[in-house]
């Protein structure tokens, strides 16, 4: 006795989902199916319109409609002379609800990684570039995560945008808020001293 083939099929997409594993896919497939406050043709509707109607902003690579700006860079209040570089899209709106940054983004799309086929070429860097030549001075800020990958490819950049014309900066590293030292690694209170301030 087993689910009929539609069943399957359902459960294996979900189940390629991240963070979704089998068990979790096989019940959240019986719960579309037996579930009255399901609506499963409004789901199929929202990932179809999804995909027809949103992609990357042709400027920074954040979602917008298809060909169209994002709401960010069409705004006329966000400070110009400031790019934040982030690794990928769901990163600017981790930064936005921080409330601490008023200027733009720029979506690499990924970190520079040799052994996993990812190089300068597979990532939005030329963009970037072009970006920056078009500014007048300002900052160019590296928001790229704190691991291996990430370093190298905040490395890369500072190095690119050296005699650029603008400043370039990383986001502080170090000791979370509520963090005992005892706890702490090496380089985060190496990190946590070179950033210290008041």
């Amino acid at each position: 006795m087993d689910y009929p083939q539609p069943v399957h099929e359902l459960i294996n997409e979900l189940k390629s989902l991240p963070a979704i594993g089998a068990r979790s896919a096989e019940r959240i497939a019986i719960w579309m199916l037996r579930d009255k406050r399901r609506n499963p043709i409004s789901l199929a509707e929202a990932l179809v319109n999804c995909e027809k109607e949103v992609g990357a902003c042709p400027e920074c690579g954040f979602f917008s409609l298809r060909g169209e700006l994002c709401e960010i860079c069409a705004s006329k209040k966000r400070e110009r002379n400031a790019v934040c570089v982030v690794e990928q899209a769901p990163d600017v709106m981790s930064l936005e609800r921080s409330g601490a940054f008023k200027g733009l983004y720029h979506c690499l799309g990924g970190v520079l990684s040799p052994l996993d086929g990812v190089h300068p070429e597979d990532l939005r860097i030329e963009s970037l570039m072009r970006r920056v030549d078009q500014m007048d001075g300002g900052e160019v800020i590296l928001a790229i995560g704190a691991h291996v990958e990430g370093e190298a490819t905040s490395n890369y950049l500072a190095e690119l945008l050296e005699g650029k014309g603008v400043k370039v900066t990383r986001l502080a590293r170090g000791l979370p808020v509520g963090a005992n030292l005892e706890f702490a690694d090496q380089l985060t209170l190496a990190r946590a001293f070179e950033g210290r301030a008041f």
